[in-house]
């Protein structure tokens, strides 16, 4: 997919958002201000969520609560501390949305969403939606189109 602006990100986070069930974990790659929590945002709306959404940065772990809730991870304060979250606590009762995955791999799901962000100008990112697992299928499928 390609977001030309905010709007697009956003509206993208939506769809995926709107696919999603509890249990089911996506985790966001991407450069600084790539677009990781503005898409996070789309997903949020999607789930009901009625609090503002921002960065986690500093708090590790935000909760907003919604239709599903939203459990919104920054795993870049994580780095080079062995601590687990408790993924199936989270996850039994929500979405569970991981911004700098690389710093919490040890502790990742066997099954998840990658959503990558690529920079292709000022504002314009190349969204891409893959999996790990065979788990989302249809979810990858339905993105792609």
């Amino acid at each position: 997919m390609i977001s030309k602006c905010v709007e697009d990100t956003i509206n993208y986070g939506e769809k995926l958002g709107s696919l999603l069930k509890k249990g089911d974990c996506v985790v966001l790659e991407g450069e600084l201000a790539g677009g990781k929590t503005t898409f996070t945002k789309g997903i949020g709306k999607a789930l009901g969520v009625k609090s503002i959404i921002n960065s986690p940065t500093f708090n590790i772990l935000k909760i907003h609560k919604g239709n599903i809730d939203l459990y919104h991870i920054d795993a870049y304060r994580l780095e080079g501390n062995d601590y687990d979250l408790g993924f199936d606590e989270f996850l039994s009762e929500g979405v569970m949305v991981i911004e700098w995955p690389q710093y919490y791999e040890d502790y990742l799901p066997d099954a998840y969403l990658i959503v990558t962000f690529d920079h292709l100008g000022d504002s314009s990112r190349i969204i891409t939606v893959s999996q790990k697992g065979h788990s989302f299928d249809r979810i990858v499928e339905e993105m792609s189109c």
